[in-house]
């Protein structure tokens, strides 16, 4: 199959998967805004999602998605050492025009990778996993992310792993995001110029609003669960 014995064709499966995930990222950092407003607005989207069937079948598509990306990213790179042989050894001069970012790819998805891996832990976990499983005597409910959230972050060594993560897929987003698009077709001179400049203010808006979140519950600046005149009656 094209798409897999290609070289060209698993970098169209990169991208495309590469894409799909900075939508579902994008869908993300709106949701968890919510929670700066409203614990309760974000625990009525969080019920709402919760353990429902869609909410599964999107889970797994994600789940897809993500190890297809993950795998032929490792895939791409052992060919190109490979492909390289000793003269990744030595010692040259980088091109001003490569970025860092391009250069360290594979430690940035490994960091990236790690960070997947707590989170999940901090909240798939504790939400949708204990609410299909039926875990109980956790200290918040499947549908609580608002309680997730604030004892999550109240924990500085959290706060700084999130923050590590967040700068590690914003350096990983910025290359990619341009790089996708030039894989998929778009790579005219005006346009390439252009991608870069759209994905790189994109990732940084997209990357601050997961900051933002992080910092507010960091530093007490969110909202109390209860914080509309309905919880107060």
């Amino acid at each position: 199959m094209w798409l897999i014995n290609s070289p060209i064709g698993r970098k169209v499966v990169m991208s495309v998967t590469g894409i799909c995930l900075i939508l579902f990222l994008t869908f993300h950092a709106c949701m968890n805004v919510v929670a700066l407003f409203s614990g309760k607005a974000y625990n009525m989207i969080c019920e709402l999602l919760g353990a429902n069937w869609y909410a599964v079948v999107a889970t797994l598509g994600l789940a897809f998605l993500a190890v297809c990306h993950i795998f032929f990213a490792f895939w791409l790179t052992a060919q190109n050492r490979k492909a390289r042989g000793t003269e990744r050894y030595a010692v040259t001069e980088r091109r001003s025009e490569v970025s860092w970012a391009s250069q360290n790819m594979l430690v940035l998805g490994i960091i990236i990778l790690l960070g997947l891996l707590l989170h999940l832990f901090n909240f798939w976990y504790n939400m949708m996993f204990a609410e299909l499983v039926g875990i109980e005597g956790l200290a918040h409910g499947p549908a609580d992310g608002f309680g997730w959230i604030k004892e999550t972050f109240s924990q500085p060594v959290y706060v700084v792993l999130y923050v590590i993560w967040i700068v590690a897929i914003w350096f990983h987003l910025s290359h990619g995001f341009w790089s996708a698009m030039q894989t998929i077709g778009i790579n005219g001179k005006i346009w390439f110029n252009r991608w870069k400049v759209i994905g790189i203010i994109y990732v940084t808006i997209l990357m601050a609003l997961f900051l933002i979140v992080v910092l507010a519950f960091a530093f007490g600046c969110a909202p109390s669960l209860c914080c509309d005149a309905a919880c107060a009656a």
